[in-house]
């Protein structure tokens, strides 16, 4: 599988050594505006290539996109100390609207993942520009908050983080909404999992969690500036879905019809993700509160989007 990934900073890089460790790329364009940097990225991965795989890994123009399966966007400029996501959007607008029209010059079959952020906002302004079919552009989304979820609960309740299924839905930033009311261990509702094991999870547990998810990454950016190893695990699994066509389901952001009557909205649910790119979205079961705050999350995305 030939990837491409826009972007050298430090999600990009990270994808970028990811994907050429695990084998999931056979060839890996990396472009940057930075042409020295890609290609000291290129360099210095390729030198850990005889201790993990054959990857083909190297720096180019645009125009060496040519034939990718997979365009991964991290572009854009870094979030800065207390700043938001969506603080972002007008200075990383302007850097999209360049790289959408050399990606659909030479790589227009391509699946595009969108990973700068505010990722729900790009991804929409990407689909609007390219004029590409909703599904085959999608944006990492929640992918790294419903890791961050399901590993919080694991530790709490003292089992392996792949036990844990839970999603965090709507905007990858401020208004996201964990759902508590699905979350499982196994086939087995968390709250019937806490009370048989007499591991305490009450509301104050619950806030807890939810404040660690919904901050991780503002604490990360204040200890090392940006957040990267996470996500870049987030952006190998979805290429792996799409390379093995495996119709797994991930929170991902996409354009979605309707949400919670909001109409023509950009934001994360549940999504069958295969070679194809989107083949379906699922709306999963929620509370009444949860269903208002992904409203409310969905009306934050709508009113920042292009």
């Amino acid at each position: 599988m030939k990837i491409g990934i826009i972007g050298t900073g430090f999600v990009g890089s990270a994808s970028a050594f990811t994907l050429a460790w695990s084998g999931i790329a056979h060839e890996l364009v990396l472009t940057d505006i930075n042409q020295p940097k890609a290609r000291a990225e290129a360099l210095d991965i390729s030198h850990a290539m005889p201790f993990a795989s054959s990857c083909k890994i190297y720096a180019g123009e645009y125009a060496a996109l040519e034939g990718a399966d997979i365009i991964i966007i991290t572009a854009g400029v870094n979030q800065k100390s207390g700043e938001t996501r969506t603080d972002l959007l007008a200075r990383n607008t302007a850097v999209f609207k360049q790289i959408i029209h050399q990606i659909m010059q030479y790589a227009a079959d391509a699946i595009i993942i969108v990973a700068t952020n505010p990722v729900d906002v790009m991804t929409a302004y990407t689909i609007k520009e390219s004029q590409l079919s909703p599904h085959r552009v999608f944006g990492t989304g929640t992918i790294l908050d419903t890791a961050r979820f399901r590993i919080l609960l694991a530790e709490h309740l003292h089992l392996a983080p792949q036990s844990v299924h839970a999603h965090v839905l709507g905007e990858h930033g401020d208004s996201e909404v964990l759902i508590w009311s699905s979350a499982k261990v196994g086939t087995m509702p968390i709250d019937d999992f806490s009370r048989i094991t007499g591991c305490r999870l009450d509301t104050e547990i619950k806030n807890m969690i939810d404040d660690n998810v919904r901050n991780a990454a503002y604490h990360i950016i204040e200890g090392k500036s940006a957040t990267y190893y996470g996500i870049a695990g987030g952006i190998s699994r979805l290429c792996q879905a799409v390379k093995n066509d495996e119709n797994a389901i991930f929170s991902v952001s996409s354009q979605l019809e309707s949400v919670e009557s909001i109409k023509d909205v950009c934001l994360s649910l549940p999504s069958i993700i295969n070679r194809h790119g989107i083949r379906q979205v699922i709306y999963p079961p929620m509370s009444d509160n949860e269903r208002l705050l992904l409203k409310q999350s969905a009306f934050k995305i709508k009113s920042l989007q292009p």
